[in-house]
């Protein structure tokens, strides 16, 4: 049976933990994968899943997301299907920013009175995963749920960093604690599946996504004033109503952090990776861009998108975005280069070459880069050596930035020739 539900995805906050991949975007607008952005897993897991009423509460540094949305996701006269964006705004009833997930579906829930819906999807727009939502409806409607949240197991280490909840045997969920410590934690163990208890996965950590029944949805929010569903909403919920978990035992990560977000890039080129683009389709914005063009260059484990010119020594283990220029006798290892938003003429490249300042968008020539993120409309010119790892410590530099031995070149940033960072 195909239920009738409405998707909500947060757009998330300022996403200080990705700086400097936030400074000019939201989050969930963030690149991945060389040609798509964050939003797009959400939003494609939802049209997989059957399901094409969605809307996208955005808010800080929301440009970037909103101009994405609007040139991706374009439906027929004839469906009654929408990718529709809800902006904070000032209303009659308050002028303020969101101040957590719960105070951006209250502000916004005004919007759903025109949509025929039975269940409200709550998804976060900043995470990486795969799942087929009309499975966790399914379950939430066969099990008679007031609200049912994906969880995960996770093993005793990675539980202190998550929102942990116990079930039992039926599924229910009895308790909630919030990022417990490593010695509370051991009290935390639920049911799980053999495979996952095998692998010391004892510990359901929520995944930040939940199905509300219609009418349950409303009574929260107005009658709980929290501003944050984890915190506030679910555990006065537990208790007082049906509360399920919907165990998901797939691969799924939350793109919190710089190394998060760059061990999920890189695991991408793994010959059999956690994350299948070639699986399920990720939908996106469709670019007219030639195919891309690759010369003397050696590739190992590899991603290229569309629209590169490829001429460097060797990429290996590496994410080349769209649009990409690397120049001859290049090496490139374990890094995510996002690509550019447009080309440079190729005459005034080739004519200014090497005396170019700054230079061509791109990475220029004889150049070595290893462990870092490049991001988009870098200027990178020759002989430059960037090399990241444990032994750098963390900062923040005028081009670029050091997180977790990470080099983080910023958007737009120029590193003129000869320029050497981290070795």
């Amino acid at each position: 049976m195909i239920h009738k539900v409405v998707s909500l995805v947060l757009g998330g906050g300022r996403g200080t933990r990705l700086f400097p991949l936030t400074q000019q975007r939201s989050k969930p607008a963030v690149p991945i994968a060389g040609k798509y952005r964050l939003v797009d897993i959400p939003i494609s897991n939802c049209l997989n899943s059957g399901y094409n009423k969605i809307f996208v509460l955005t808010q800080f540094n929301s440009a970037s997301l909103n101009k994405h949305i609007k040139n991706s996701y374009n439906f027929s006269i004839f469906s009654k299907g929408f990718v529709d964006i809800l902006a904070a705004e000032q209303t009659m009833e308050g002028d303020r920013w969101f101040e957590g997930t719960a105070d951006a579906v209250r502000r916004t829930q005004k919007n759903l009175h025109n949509v025929d819906y039975e269940y409200v999807l709550i998804l976060s727009g900043d995470q990486l995963y795969q799942m087929d939502y009309s499975l966790l409806v399914d379950f939430h409607v066969a099990n008679g749920g007031d609200v049912t949240i994906a969880t995960i197991p996770v093993n005793g280490r990675d539980a202190t960093g998550f929102g942990i909840l116990k079930a039992n045997e039926k599924n229910e969920i009895t308790a909630f604690t919030e990022k417990p410590d490593k010695d509370e934690v051991l009290n935390w163990a639920s049911e799980v599946s053999d495979a996952m208890e095998q692998q010391g996965r004892l510990y359901l950590a929520s995944m930040g996504i939940y199905v509300f029944s219609k009418g349950v949805l409303r009574t929260l929010l107005k009658d709980n004033p929290g501003m944050d569903f984890g915190k506030e909403i679910i555990p006065d919920a537990i208790g007082n109503l049906n509360v399920l978990s919907y165990q998901f035992d797939g691969y799924w990560t939350d793109i919190g952090t710089i190394r998060s977000f760059f061990d999920a890039n890189i695991g991408l080129t793994d010959d059999i990776p956690n994350f299948n683009l070639f699986e399920e389709t990720v939908y996106t914005r469709a670019r007219m861009l030639p195919p891309s063009k690759i010369s003397g260059t050696t590739l190992n484990n590899t991603i290229v998108a569309d629209g590169c010119i490829l001429n460097g020594d060797k990429l290996e283990r590496s994410v080349i975005g769209i649009r990409s220029r690397i120049g001859k006798g290049t090496v490139i290892k374990s890094t995510y280069m996002m690509g550019t938003d447009f080309y440079e003429h190729l005459e005034e490249v080739l004519e200014l070459g090497t005396t170019q300042q700054p230079p061509p968008i791109g990475v220029g020539e004889r150049c070595y880069i290893e462990n870092a993120i490049l991001d988009k409309n870098c200027r990178i010119g020759n002989d430059v050596r960037i090399k990241g790892g444990a032994h750098l410590p963390d900062g923040d530099f005028e081009t670029h930035t050091i997180q977790d031995g990470i080099v983080v070149v910023k958007k737009g940033a120029v590193i003129p020739n000869g320029v050497t960072i981290g070795c």
